[in-house]
């Protein structure tokens, strides 16, 4: 059986694909560098916000 394919990630995947820590991702949010959405309470990043992130922190690179 396949699992389904994660659009939103918890702030806590997110920390472990950047290895960074939880606060860091908060504070990414909140400086709007990391785009996230509330549901209900909790707080979802989508997986393409991560792969946006990552490629603006590339092109600082180049």
């Amino acid at each position: 059986m396949s699992h389904p394919v994660k659009i939103l990630l918890r702030v806590e995947e997110v920390a472990g694909m950047l290895d960074i820590g939880r606060c860091r991702v908060f504070d990414l949010i909140n400086s709007g560098e990391l785009v996230s959405v509330k549901i209900g309470a909790s707080r979802r990043i989508p997986e393409q916000a991560v792969r946006d992130y990552v490629a603006r922190l590339l092109d600082g690179v180049a």
